[in-house]
Formats: C-alpha cells, structure tokens, sequence
C-alpha cells in the first residue's frame, strides 16, 4: 500500500503541536487539533495513530485500540503508527506484542533512535539479552559520540553472559579517549570499575587486581576500591597484602562484620576454632571504644570463663549506659543453653547488688540507669520463648514503671507479654498506652495499630495510622498507605481480614500487594535510561539481578501464602464468597436443609450488605472532592475503584486457577521453602493436577522428611488415588497407570491407611503437630469417629506452646468436632489466652 501524501505545511505544523501537546500531557487540547487536522485529512493514519494515543491516555484503552487499528489499515508503511501501535500494547503490559510492533516500525525507519529506545528498553525488560544485544549495536551505530551508547552494550554482553566482548567494547571507547580522563568525570570512572568488575567475574582475578591498581588513583569511590582489592588479595593468597587491606578497611568502618571475617580469613583464622580470632577483637575494642562489632561478634564463639568475661564487660557498659536494644543484641546467644544461663546469672547479680545497695541506704539513692536498663533485661528474659514466664516479666516491669513511668519502652513490653500470654485485648490497649506517652513517635504508633490488626479491629488500627498520613489523599488514610505502598499494613490487613473470613477485603488486600510488586518490577523501565545517562552502571546492573528474584522476596512468600490460602478457603467453601461466616459455618452449610441454609445466607450476606452501605455513604461525601482527588492531568483521569471491598474478587468461579496466579512465582522463586511445597500441593491437589501434587509431595520429603505435615499429604495423595473415578480424564503423556506407579513409591497401594496412621500417632505421642496431622488423617479416612483424646494429651505435656494449643483449637472446629474440654484443659494451661474463654450462649 502506497505511503500517503505529506500534509500541508499548516497541517503539518498542527501535527507537530499534536505531539508537543502529547509530551505535555494536553490531551484534550491535543485531541482537538487532531479533530482539527482529520476533518480536511479524514484518512492520515499518523494523526489517527496520535489520537489513539492521546484517547488512550485518557482511559479509553479500547476506542483507543480502535483508532490505532484504523491508522494502520490507513497507513500499514507508517513507522509512526507502527510505532503508537506497539505504545499502546506496552500500556497493556503486553511486551511481546509491543515488541512486534516495533520491529514493524523499524522496518520502515530503521535509524530511529526513538524507536529503537523504545524496543531496547522492551528487551531489557523482558531479560531478552541477545535481541537487546542487537538493538544496542545498531544504536551505537547511529549514534557513536555518545559514552552511554558504548557503556549500553558492554552491559548488553554482560547480562548475555559474554564477559569477554563487554569488556573489549569498554576498552574500544578508552582507546578512544584523548589523553587522561579528568578525575572530576564520575561517568568514566564508574566505567572504569565496572570493566574491573567484569574482569573479575571472568575469573582472572590478577588481571583484575593490576586493572584496580591502575585506576585506583582516580576513583571517586574509595570505599568500593578498597573492598575489591582486599577481596581479591585473599582470593589470590596473599594473606599479608589482604591483611593490610582488611584493617584500612576497619580503620574506615570498624562496625562492618564483612570486614572481621576478611580479616580473619587473612590471618588464617579456621571456621572451626574462632577462638584463636580474640585477640583481634580485644585489639578493635580497644581501639575504637564507642564501637559495638568488635564486642558483640566474639561472643558469638568464645565459651567458658572467656564468654563470661567477655558478656560481663560488655552487658554492664551497655545496661550502665541505658541501651534499651540491649537484649535484642543478645537474644541470638540464647540457643546456647550454657550462655543463656550466665547471661542470666550475670544480669541478675547485677539487680541482687542494686537492690542490697538500696536496702543500706533506705532508698534515699536516686534510681540510676543500671537499675532501670537491668530491670528491663530481666523482663525481656522471661518474656523470651524459651524461659518465658510471664508473671516475673510483669514483675520485674512493674518495678522499673515505678523508677521510671515515662519511659515508653517499659510500657511497650508490657503489651508485648500479655501478646505472647495471648491476651491480645489487654496487649493492644496497653500498646495503646505506650503510645500515648508519646504520640510523636511514628515508631509507637506504627506498632499499637500493628497490635490493633492482629487483635481484628481494622478500623481502630485505620484510625490510629491516620495520624500520620496524607487523610486528604484520595481514598483517605487507607488510599495513602496504598499510595506509600505500606506492605506491612496491608499485609496485616489482609491476614486479620482471613482471620474473620471477610474474604472479599483479603482478596482486595492482597491484589493490592501483587499489584506493588507488579510496580516494582515496572520501575526499572524508568532506570533502563536513567542509569545508563547518568553512568550508574554497577547500581543499575545490581538492581537488574535484584529485580530478577524480586518475588522470592519474604513479603511477597507471606502475601502469597496468605492468597492461596484465602482462595482454598473459597474453593472448599463457596459460601463464604457471600460474606463473613465461620468456618465450621461453612463446613456445616453443604449438610443444611433449605430452611438452614437460607439463614445462614442471610447472617452471610449481612456483612456484605454493611460493606456495600460503608461503600455508598463514602462515595456519597467524597463526591463534591471527586474531580479535585482524581485529576491528574488534563484530560487524564484517575482510575475509580469499583470494587473497594473486593466483593467480585470473592465471587470468582474459578478460585483454583486464582490460587495457582500466585502459586507459580512462589514455585519458580522460593522452591527450597517448605510452605511453598505445602501450598503447591493443596492447590494441585484440588485442580486435581495429580504430577503436580506429587512433584510438590516429593520436593516437601525431600527438604524435611521428618515434618508431620509431609505424613498429612502422603496419607491424603495415596487416599486420593486409591479412590480416583472411573472416568477420571488424563492429558497425555499422563495416564492413570504412571500415577499409580509414582504414588507407589511413595507408599505402597496394600497399606493399610488407617492402621499406618495409628502407628504414626503410637509413635509421636509426644508433639502436638504429629496429633494435628494424625487427627486430621483420622477424620478424612473414618469421619464418624469423634475423638479428641489425643490433642487434649498434648495440652498435658510441658512442651506444648501456646501457638500450638491455638492451632489445635483451630483444628476442632474445622473438624467440627465438641472443643469444650479442649478449650476447659487449654484455658487453665494458659489462663489469659483470649482464644479459650468460653463465649457466652
């Protein structure tokens, strides 16, 4: 198809102001100079393409997708609409698309350098290295005056594994250099470590340390000179350079624990004697006085008379000082049984001295810092799980409240021990307290609304958050945290929501966090340039690797188990994508008779309608703020929630496929986590994708075999297959023969399950999770058998922890089997926990 005719010059020159318009955000003014340029032009494609860029910036995707169809069918030999065709994909996330658009448009524009930005930086995203490889040499090629274009494809070869080319492209533009390049040009010398850095990685690490040797006159960054140079002095043996190295280092920062180890190792210092390493750190501690490292770390490995001098010097500078975080600095040494016993001994010889002390003097003494910090320790050791004793804790802050009643800290670790009794009501109010002491602390503040969600008042914890959020953003407090991305409360949120089985809110909470890590990995688009204009070469390839495990982050792994967890409940219960209802509710609801279920429905759905009225009456007052909050730009428009409390996220058909959307980051990222494998195999196990649960089953044996949950999911896939359908589908290559073949393996199809259950449960009488697991066994295998003897057993046993007797408790009524004397035993094991007080008929 022909091009079409060039407009006239006054045409010509509205179109130009189309895109002036664009890059302004004008749109409606730009619109209108399109409308201007079509009504004597009605068939241009590229004004066509610009308006479809333009309508889609306002929020119109489809009429935009429209306009952009008909610029092409216009002009299919256009670069521009090619090119506004792949802009609108990339706004839909859809890359590949966008990506094929841009080849569209390069081959009739081959030289652009907006384009070919615009597809580079599309590679990039996509971790398409050998195409971006391609796309920057050919900008290079237009455009070889420019450092960023040469630095653009060494890292192009570096992320496609070629070190050697990265390198020779480096050297390439140093050759052209002019003389020696100034020490005030950051870009050259970033340049310069970053080839080292390459060097390095090649393996040739001599080369690497002559190449540093070289530059490092010139370097503006010391500190990473430094650092590669002792690291590679080590790597090459050459333990007294290295040593040398290490201690400028320490010189510098002597709180860095990377340095110690460096040095160690120079020494030759062995892993497994560290003891001969003391002198080095009685030598930094002396040194540098005021310096916590080189007095923390040997207490890590001296034992012994060694360990309890060491411990004395250091807990008395500390507590005689007033460190409040002096026992989070220590609590790690508390797995050594023998150091936790002379911490003790020794912080407690230090209050029985304060006490006789003030016993001679008949308390005429003022209270000194030493007094008050070592009552505060004492309290954190009982309150610590494993010497927890929650009346001495109480005690012992009791005392320190009198000599000091102001200090926030006292009173935080007071609703800290009622939290671990498991009286959440009385943690959170006193939390509450605390913060009132001093409600300019955001710290505090944060914690008492953290405290407030875990005891389920959602609007209390909003309420006390909004103290110190923007409450004018759009959306109110809650809109700002969104906005702040504020991963904590969000994920708090959401699990306090689970907990209620508000399901449409966990959705909605938990969208909202996938949806900040989606932005997250979104934000590099915004650095592909950047960095490379700037010459932050190492940082942006940093956070390249970065971006690349960004959802096997511990956040993500949390709000990803909670989701899967949310949409199980969902699948083995329907009914709760209604509204709030227990789950022994929901269990009970398949089994109702009509009468029942209409009234369950209604007690269901009562949430839903309160949510649905909280809705109305906040989109009624926001109203007249409307267009004030949601304008952005001119004639671009905020995006409005139409589903604030996630009721159609509830109503999803398909909650299996939405658990398996954040199941497969979670395979991908975190397989060596036990909970991902937990997760994996009770979503496949409902999707009935029998492989997959298996591979899930053997990967969770694999990394701890001895766990009683691996026993649940063993017994449970043997029972699944021993009692699969005659018409149970299987998509070759799969077939009903190879299941039963790998389960066999597993466990062989003559076992008799609930005889292999019984002796599971005669051989753990012991652990209340080995009971759960078996209890649970025992209700899928012979459902009309009601015994809860063996998890009362459990509440008899000393070891058993509260979290444990909560998660039995959770098991009864799941199970929906009589709690009452469960909850009778538990409550006088535990008499504050919250979770075992009868509630009132």
């Amino acid at each position: 198809m022909p091009t079409q005719q060039p407009l006239a010059s006054k045409d010509a020159a509205l179109f130009r102001q189309v895109l002036k318009c664009y890059e302004q955000k004008q749109y409606k003014k730009g619109l209108k100079s399109c409308e201007q340029i079509l009504r004597k032009n009605p068939k241009h494609g590229e004004t066509l393409a610009m308006k479809g860029l333009i309508t889609n910036s306002m929020g119109k995707t489809e009429e935009a997708f429209t306009i952009a169809k008909e610029a092409l069918r216009q002009d299919m030999k256009s670069h521009v609409c090619w090119h506004v065709y792949g802009l609108l994909y990339r706004s839909e996330k859809n890359f590949e698309e966008s990506i094929k658009a841009y080849k569209m448009a390069l081959k009739f524009e081959p030289e652009s350098q907006q384009i070919l930005r615009d597809l580079a930086l599309l590679q990039i995203q996509m971790r398409n290295y050998d195409g971006y490889v391609e796309t920057r040499k050919t900008i290079l090629q237009t455009r070889p005056q420019l450092r960023q274009n040469w630095t653009a494809v060494a890292i192009a070869y570096h992320l496609a594994g070629q070190l050697d080319e990265a390198e020779n492209v480096l050297v390439k533009y140093e050759e052209t250099i002019q003389g020696t390049a100034p020490k005030w040009d950051v870009e050259h010398w970033e340049a310069c470590l970053y080839k080292n850095r390459i060097i390095a990685e090649s393996g040739d690490i001599k080369r690497a340390l002559e190449h540093l040797e070289s530059i490092a006159k010139n370097c503006l960054d010391k500190v990473a000179v430094l650092e590669s140079r002792a690291e590679y002095l080590l790597k090459l043996g050459q333990k007294e350079d290295a040593e040398r190295a290490y201690r400028v280092l320490l010189d510098r920062n002597p709180e860095q624990r990377a340095y110690y180890v460096g040095l160690e190792q120079a020494l030759g210092v062995k892993a497994d004697n560290r003891k001969e390493a003391k002198y080095i750190y009685e030598e930094y501690a002396t040194k540098f006085e005021r310096s916590d490292a080189p007095q923390r770390i040997p207490l890590d490995f001296l034992e012994g008379d060694d360990f309890r001098q060491a411990v004395d010097t250091y807990l008395q500078a500390k507590l005689k000082k007033g460190v409040p975080s002096t026992f989070a600095n220590i609590k790690a040494l508390y797995a050594d049984n023998a150091k936790r016993e002379t911490i003790f001994e020794l912080v407690h010889s230090y209050y029985e001295a304060q006490e006789k002390e003030t016993g001679e003097t008949n308390g005429s003494l003022a209270p000194s810092n030493f007094r008050l910090w070592t009552l505060y320790f004492l309290a954190q050791h009982y309150d610590h799980y494993r010497t927890r004793d929650m009346d001495k804790a109480l005690q012992y802050l009791n005392k320190a409240i009198e000599l000091s009643p102001a200090t926030v800290e006292l009173h935080m670790t007071i609703a800290r021990v009622y939290k671990h009794a498991g009286d959440l009501e009385n943690a959170m109010k006193k939390m509450d307290e605390a913060r009132n002491l001093d409600k300019s602390d955001r710290y505090i503040n944060t914690k008492t609304a953290k405290y407030q969600l875990r005891n389920d008042h959602n609007d209390d914890a909003l309420k006390t958050m909004s103290l110190f959020t923007r409450n004018e953003a759009n959306g109110g407090p809650l809109g700002d945290l969104l906005e702040m991305q504020c991963i904590w409360y969000i994920t708090e949120d959401a699990e306090s929501y689970l907990r209620q089985n508000q399901l449409g809110l966990v959705l909605k909470r938990y969208q909202s966090l996938w949806d900040v890590f989606e932005v997250w990995a979104e934000d590099q688009f915004d650095f592909h340039s950047f960095s490379l204009r700037k010459g932050q070469i190492r940082a942006y390839v940093d956070m390249l690797k970065w971006e690349d495990t960004l959802k096997s982050h511990p956040k993500f792994s949390r709000a990803a188990l909670g989701a899967i967890n949310a949409y199980i409940k969902l699948s083995d219960y329907p009914v709760l994508g209604q509204g709030a209802m227990t789950n022994g509710d929901a269990a009970k609801y398949e089994s109702m008779t009509e009468a029942e279920r209409k009234r369950a429905m209604k007690k269901a759905k009562k949430e839903s309608q309160k949510a649905q009225e909280k809705q109305a009456a906040a989109a009624a007052i926001k109203k007249d703020d409307k267009n004030k909050n949601a304008q952005v730009a001119e004639g671009e428009v905020k995006k409005e929630d139409t589903d604030p409390h996630g009721i159609a996220l509830a109503r999803t058909e398909t909650p299996l496929e939405e658990a398996w959307k954040w199941l497969r980051p979670l395979l991908e990222m975190s397989p060596e986590r036990l909970e991902t494998q937990l997760a994996g195999f009770e979503v496949q196990l409902r999707r009935r994708k029998w492989p997959l649960a298996l591979q899930c089953l053997n990967k969770a044996k694999e990394l701890t075999p001895e766990d009683p949950r691996i026993h649940n999911l063993i017994v449970r896939l043997r029972h699944a297959v021993n009692t699969l359908p005659v018409e149970e589908v299987f998509n070759p290559p799969e077939s009903k023969q190879l299941l039963l073949d790998e389960v066999d393996k597993v466990l062989s199809k003559d076992t008799d399950l609930l005889k292999y259950n019984d002796e599971f449960l005669e051989k753990n009488k012991g652990s209340a999770a080995h009971m759960r697991s078996a209890l649970q066994i025992s209700a899928l295998l012979k459902p009309e058998v009601k015994c809860v003897t063996p998890l009362l057993s459990t509440l008899e046993s000393g070891s058993t922890t509260l979290e444990e007797a909560v998660e039995g408790l959770k098991l009864l009524i799941d199970l929906r089997l009589d709690d009452k004397m469960y909850k009778e035993q538990a409550a006088s094991k535990f008499p504050l926990a919250k979770a075992f007080k009868m509630t009132k008929q």
